[in-house]
């Protein structure tokens, strides 16, 4: 898996572009066994505002949190109410037709299924 990320545009403000703002969000990458998966922040994301998808092969992550309404104006913010974006280009050994996502406490977790043709099995000696 090769990564290609959405980042935050220069010159852009807080007070000013708070709704507009795109961030790539952390993420983590394991592999086990027979599958790989992504876990990456979305803090505020709720399913309704989550949108995965995968074309030809790169797999793209785009939320909204349900609610950037600030308290207030901005005097000084470490994070975004912007809009969270991400997209891997997967290698040919992830079965896309069985991802699976779950979003839970503002984690998103998706696994991805190695396919049968890379996936380690055991051989039977006949005889």
């Amino acid at each position: 898996m090769n990564e290609s990320t959405t980042t935050d545009r220069p010159g852009r403000t807080a007070a000013t572009d708070w709704d507009e703002n795109c961030v790539c969000p952390p993420a983590n990458i394991f592999s086990r066994g027979d599958e790989y998966i992504v876990e990456m922040e979305m803090p505020g994301v709720r399913k309704e505002g989550l949108d995965i998808t995968v074309e030809g092969n790169e797999l793209s992550i785009t939320g909204r949190p349900a609610s950037t309404e600030l308290p207030g104006e901005p005097v000084y913010c470490e994070t975004s109410g912007g809009r969270f974006s991400r997209s891997f280009e997967l290698s040919g050994d992830v079965d896309i037709s069985k991802i699976q996502a779950e979003l839970k406490d503002g984690v998103l977790r998706l696994r991805l299924p190695k396919s049968e043709k890379v996936r380690p099995r055991k051989i039977s000696i006949q005889g």
